[in-house]
C-alpha cells in the first residue's frame, strides 16, 4: 500500500529533525552503548591525552536477559516469526504479487495489541523519506525516475482453529506500518497468524539490494527485501521501527520459512533454502548432476553455457514451474530467477546432511548462478565461495546452514541466509574479495544477529575482519585492501571521522566503507594481533560467536563478552575505538644510562588513543632485543620512562613499534635518537 503525500510529508519533518542531532557531543566514559545520540560528530574528543581514556563504560545495566557476561542471561528472550510465502513472478511486465502467511510467536514477557511491520519496498515510492533525501543516483538512490512500493490489497487475521477469519488494517508510515488486533497476542508463547495479499514493481536498481538486469540471454532478477515482515520488538527497544533509508541495512526476526515461487518455466531458480521439489523444476540430468555435486569436492556444471537456451535444459511442458524452498532459522529470505543462468555447483564435506540451527553441523552445497558474461572469471567462483566457507569452518563458526549460492547480476555486493548477490565480471582478485565478504555475512549478522539499522559495526565490521584473514589464506604475502593496521594510518590522517557508534545512515558521505569496514577491522585485527594475542582473543570471540548463535547482542555485550572471556579490562580501548575519532601517536623522547647496566627510555603518548606497543633496542654491540611497553604505562600521565637492565651493553638506539604493528600518525618521532 503506497503512502500517501500527507504522510511522507510528516515523516520527512521527523526525519529532518532527527537528522538535527548532528553535532551533539557526548563525553567520555558517560556514553551509553545502546544510546540513540549517535550524531555524525558525537564522541568527538580533543585529540590529547586524558586519563580518562581508562575509566569505565556507562554500559546499560545488567540484568537477567543480558548478564554481565556478555552472554544471554537466564531469562533471555527472542520473538519466533514464521512466513509461508506464496508468490509469482511476471517477468515480462517486471512485478511480483503474492501472499504472506505470517506466524508471529510473542515470547517477550508482555502482551502486545499490535504488530509493526517492515515494509522496505516503500523505499522506492518516489515521495518516500529515503527518496527524498538521497535522489536519484548513488548507491542507495532511487535510480532512473522509478515509482515503486508495495500495494497492500489484504490483511487477515487467521483463527488458529480455522474457523471464522477475520480483516484488519495496515496504518502505512513510509516503510514501516501497523497493525492493530482485535485482542493483544498473550505474553510467554501467545501467537497470531496474519495473511497478507500484497504486489509491488520491482525496481531496476534498488538500493545495492535488489534488481533487475538484461544480460545477451535473458534477464537477471535478483529479489531481496520483497514481503511485508514484522518489525524486530526486544528487550532493549521494544518495537524497532527505524526508518528504510537505504545504508542502514535490516534487523528482523529468526524463523523458518516455506516459500514457493512461480516463475517462467525457462528460468532457472537460486533462493535462500533447500530446493524441495527439483524432480518437478529440473530436468533428469539436471537431477542427476545435482546430486553428483553434492558428493564432489570439485566444481560439476549442473547447465553449461552451451545448454543456456535450449528447450532440453528445461522440463518439458508449457506454463510457469512453481519452485518451493524451505530454510530452517534465518533471518529473512532472498532469491534470484533468470532464463540466462549457467550453474555449477560442488560440497563442503560431501554428501553429509546438515540440521540448520544446530551450530555443529556438516554438509554444504556450493552453488554459482551467472550469464556467460560472467564466465571470464565465474567459472571460479563455486571453488572461491567453498574455499571462504572452508576458511571460516575452521577458524571461527562452521558454516550452519545446507546450501550457499553464489550470483551475479546487477548488485554489486549483498548478502542474505544462504545466497549472495555479486556483481563483479572481469577480475579475479575483485570476485574472490566479493565472495568471501558476502559470504562471510553468513556469520555476521546472519548467524549472530546485530542490529544493522544502528550498529553497522558489528556485522560490516566482523566480517571484513574475518575476511582479512581469509584474503590472507588465499593470498599469502599480500596485505588485505581492508584491516591491515599500516595502511589505516593514511585513513585516520584524515580527522574527519565519526565514531564508530554512529548509525549508518547519519554518516558523513564516504564514511560508510572506511569506518563501518575498514576502521572497525583494523581495531579488531589490532585487538588480536597486538592487545590480546590470537589465542586469547580467539577463545573470547568464538566463545561471543557461540554464545550469541541465533540470537540478537547488542554492543555492550559484545564488549562484556570479550572482556570476560579474555580476562582484560578493555573501556580504554572500546573508547578509544568505538565511541571516539582520537588517534595514536607515540614516540620515544629519550634514553639514559648511568653505568653499564642500567638504563632508562622515555616514552610519551601524544594524541588521545592509548596503546601498548613493543619497541626494539639497538646496542653498540649490533645486538638488539624486543620489550613490550604496557597499556597501563599511561594510567597516570602521558609520559613513562621504563627501567631497563641493558646486561653490560651500552644502548645505540630506540624505536617503538618497530613493526608498524599500530597506526601511529608520527614516525618521525618513534626512534631516538631522531
Amino acid at each position: 500500500m503506497r503512502q500517501s503525500g500527507s504522510v511522507a510529508t510528516l515523516c520527512a519533518s521527523v526525519m529532518v529533525l532527527s537528522l538535527g542531532l548532528i553535532g551533539c557531543q557526548t563525553t567520555g566514559g558517560t556514553t551509553d552503548a545502546g544510546s540513540a545520540a549517535q550524531g555524525a560528530n558525537a564522541g568527538q574528543q580533543s585529540d590529547r591525552y586524558g586519563r580518562d581514556i581508562f575509566e569505565p563504560l556507562a554500559l546499560p545495566e545488567a540484568n537477567l536477559v543480558r548478564s554481565a557476561t556478555g552472554l544471554p542471561g537466564p531469562d533471555y528472550w527472542q520473538q519466533k516469526v514464521d512466513y509461508t510465502i506464496r508468490a509469482s513472478l511476471d517477468a515480462e511486465r517486471r512485478t511480483l504479487s503474492g501472499t504472506v502467511r505470517m506466524r508471529y510467536v510473542n515470547n517477550s514477557p508482555e502482551p502486545l495489541p499490535f504488530i509493526w511491520m517492515t515494509l522496505e519496498q516503500n523505499l522506492f515510492d518516489k515521495e518516500s523519506v529515503g527518496a527524498s533525501i538521497l535522489g536519484k543516483g548513488g548507491r542507495f538512490g532511487n535510480r532512473d525516475g522509478f515509482d515503486g512500493g508495495y500495494d497492500i490489497s489484504r490483511v487477515t487475521l487467521l483463527q488458529p482453529t480455522g474457523g471464522s477469519q477475520q480483516a484488519l488494517t495496515i496504518d502505512v508510515y513510509d516503510t514501516v506500518g501497523r497493525i492493530d488486533l482485535p485482542s493483544p497476542i498473550a505474553a510467554h508463547g501467545g501467537e497470531a497468524q496474519i495473511e497478507i495479499e500484497y504486489s509491488f514493481d520491482l525496481p531496476p536498481y534498488g538500493s545495492d539490494r535488489m534488481g533487475v538486469e538484461k544480460v545477451a540471454q535473458g534477464t537477471i532478477f535478483e529479489v531481496a527485501q520483497w514481503f511485508p515482515a514484522a518489525c524486530m520488538f526486544d528487550d532493549v527497544h521494544g518495537w524497532n521501527t527505524l526508518p528504510y533509508l537505504g545504508a542502514g541495512e535490516f534487523h528482523t526476526n529468526f524463523g523458518d520459512f516455506d516459500v514457493s515461487l512461480t516463475v517462467p518455466r525457462d528460468h532457472l531458480v537460486g533462493a535462500t533454502g533447500e530446493l524441495m521439489n527439483a524432480s518437478e523444476v529440473l530436468t533428469p540430468t539436471q537431477v542427476e548432476r545435482l546430486e553428483r555435486a553434492r558428493r564432489s569436492s570439485e566444481t560439476v556444471t549442473l547447465r553449461g553455457p552451451e545448454e543456456v537456451g535450449e528447450a532440453s535444459s528445461r522440463p518439458a511442458g508449457d506454463g510457469p514451474l512453481t519452485w518451493r524452498f524451505v530454510a530452517k532459522n534465518v533471518r529473512t529470505f532472498a532469491w534470484t530467477s533468470s532464463e540466462a543462468f549457467i550453474w555449477d555447483a560442488s560440497a563442503v564435506d560431501g554428501n553429509a546432511t546438515a540440521t540448520a540451527g544446530s551450530g555443529n553441523n556438516v554438509g554444504t552445497l556450493c552453488m554459482s548462478l551467472y550469464p556467460k558474461e560472467g564466465l571470464k572469471q565465474w567459472t571460479k567462483s563455486t571453488d572461491m565461495l567453498r574455499f571462504s566457507i572452508e576458511q571460516y569452518n575452521r577458524m571461527w563458526f562452521r558454516y550452519p546452514y545446507p546450501v550457499a549460492t553464489n550470483v551475479n547480476g546487477i548488485v554489486g555486493g549483498m548478502e542474505y541466509p544462504m545466497i549472495i548477490f555479486c556483481r563483479a565480471r572481469n577480475d579475479e582478485r575483485g570476485l574472490f574479495g566479493v565472495t568471501a565478504h558476502e559470504i562471510g555475512h553468513n556469520w555476521f549478522p546472519m548467524l549472530v544477529s546485530n542490529d544493522e539499522r544502528r550498529y553497522a559495526w558489528m556485522d560490516e565490521g566482523f566480517n571484513t575482519f574475518i575476511n582479512y584473514y581469509c584474503n590472507l589464506e588465499r593470498y599469502p604475502g599480500e596485505a588485505p585492501r581492508r584491516g591491515d593496521p599500516r595502511t589505516f594510518a593514511a585513513e585516520m590522517r584524515r580527522g574527519d571521522d565519526q565514531p564508530l557508534m554512529t548509525y549508518p545512515d547519519r554518516l558523513l558521505g564516504g564514511r560508510l566503507g572506511r569506518l563501518m569496514y575498514a576502521k572497525t577491522a583494523t581495531a579488531m585485527v589490532i585487538l588480536r594481533e597486538h592487545v590480546l594475542g590470537p589465542a586469547r582473543f580467539d577463545r573470547a570471540f568464538k566463545a561471543y560467536i557461540d554464545a550469541w548463535a541465533f540470537k540478537h547482542p547488542q554492543p555492550a555485550d559484545f564488549f562484556r563478552a570479550m572482556e570476560s572471556g579474555a580476562g582484560m579490562d578493555l573501556a580504554w580501548f572500546w573508547r578509544g575505538w568505538f565511541y571516539e575519532n582520537g588517534t595514536i601517536d607515540l614516540a620515544v623522547t629519550g634514553f639514559e644510562q648511568s653505568d653499564a647496566s642500567n638504563a632508562s627510555v622515555t616514552f610519551k603518548t601524544l594524541r588521545r588513543m592509548v596503546m601498548p606497543s613493543l619497541y626494539r633496542i639497538d646496542y653498540t654491540d649490533d645486538s638488539s632485543e624486543v620489550r613490550r611497553l604496557p597499556v597501563e604505562a599511561w594510567y597516570t600521565g602521558d609520559a613513562f620512562t621504563a627501567a631497563i637492565d641493558t646486561g653490560g651493553r651500552r644502548i645505540k638506539r630506540v624505536t617503538i613499534d618497530p613493526e608498524h604493528a599500530i597506526p601511529d600518525q608520527n614516525d618521525s618521532n618513534d626512534t631516538w635518537p631522531r
